[in-house]
């Protein structure tokens, strides 16, 4: 399977009738995200083809309505699937799982053992790893938006977004827009994207985990130059790269990720700002893309959140990627951590 997703790389290659790398970087966005799916599909098929002899292991489920054990099926069944067994509500409202009380994990990502499960819901007694988790796919669905609200002939290359800092009052993502160099976007613009945010949200999408090695990671992303220079160094330690998929829109990051775009409420896509890099800089140029959003079932008024959204039009200080030593307050050391996770 891996043979055949290599070679349709090759087939993109030799149907642009260019050399090397320029080549599939000539591809259009929507072009680049097909490929990149497509991808990613046939390497999950072989992951699974891969499991072979299907074996069982026990899951201890802890929680509401009653513990119990459920006979599940290895590297295949999910905590979602989990969640199947155990009724509607458990399906909807779970944003991640606990396993054996300290190891936090993705709802569409296959168990490997035996193991204690908790479903991790917004409304926890201790929620600060679920709200992470939230704001990371925050960010990571605002590449999605910026992604579709441009016209083809706009080219879109994401670069990343920093580790998840709720006290920052917004979600981030640092987008490259080499055809526009000095865009100040109009309300109506910030409306729209907005507005493609909601959709993604109304549709309800499971947020799939798939972890690759690097020389896939690298065909995937082969069209963003950005992403190229990143995948190595994030590959370092053991050799992957953590994908996930949402709808046809496949991107990095660690996770982990909640589980369903519906499990996002009330959002906004509050503002875009530019950022200069140094002379020394390999990027020149980003925009920072800012947003603010609630969990699903989270109630809060019109004047609230107005003024959540206000805070979050202003520049989110996060570390810039063109400059990352300019526009930075000091953290403390509990920023640190929270800008690492």
């Amino acid at each position: 399977m891996k043979q055949r997703a290599l070679s349709l790389s090759k087939t993109l290659l030799l149907s642009h009738n260019s050399k090397g790398l320029p080549a599939i970087r000539c591809l259009s966005t929507q072009e680049a995200l097909e490929r990149r799916h497509h991808l990613f599909v046939l390497e999950k098929k072989r992951q699974l083809e891969k499991v072979g002899r299907i074996e069982k292991i026990e899951v201890t489920y802890k929680g509401v309505p009653n513990d119990c054990t459920l006979i599940m099926n290895k590297d295949i069944s999910t905590p979602h699937d989990c969640a199947k067994h155990l009724g509607e509500w458990h399906m909807e409202s779970s944003a991640l799982a606990l396993l054996n009380g300290s190891i936090y994990w993705d709802m569409h990502r296959p168990l490997t053992e035996n193991c204690t499960l908790e479903l991790q819901r917004f409304n926890i007694a201790e929620p600060q790893q679920v709200n992470k988790a939230f704001w990371r796919t925050c960010s990571l669905l605002l590449g999605v938006c910026a992604t579709v609200a441009f016209k083809d002939n706009i080219p879109v290359h994401l670069h990343s977004f920093p580790g998840p800092d709720i006290r920052s009052g917004s979600f981030i993502y640092d987008i490259d827009l080499p055809s526009l160099p000095d865009w100040k976007p109009t309300p109506q613009e910030l409306h729209t994207l907005s507005a493609e945010y909601v959709k993604l949200t109304r549709q309800q999408l499971p947020v799939e985990r798939l972890d690759v090695s690097m020389d896939l990671a690298l065909e995937m992303f082969v069209d963003n130059q950005h992403k190229v220079k990143q995948i190595p160094s994030i590959a370092k330690a053991t050799g992957k790269v953590t994908l996930y998929k949402v709808d046809k829109y496949v991107d990095i990051s660690k996770g982990p990720l909640i589980s369903n775009t519906g499990q996002i409420g009330r959002v906004a896509v509050t503002s875009v700002h530019k950022l200069i890099g140094s002379p020394e800089s390999d990027v020149k140029q980003l925009y920072r893309f800012q947003g603010v959003a609630l969990p699903t079932g989270v109630i809060l008024n019109h004047f609230a959140f107005s003024i959540l959204i206000e805070r979050a039009k202003k520049l989110n200080h996060a570390r810039s990627p063109v400059n990352p030593f300019s526009n930075v307050k000091e953290p403390t050391s509990e920023e640190s951590i929270a800008a690492r996770a």
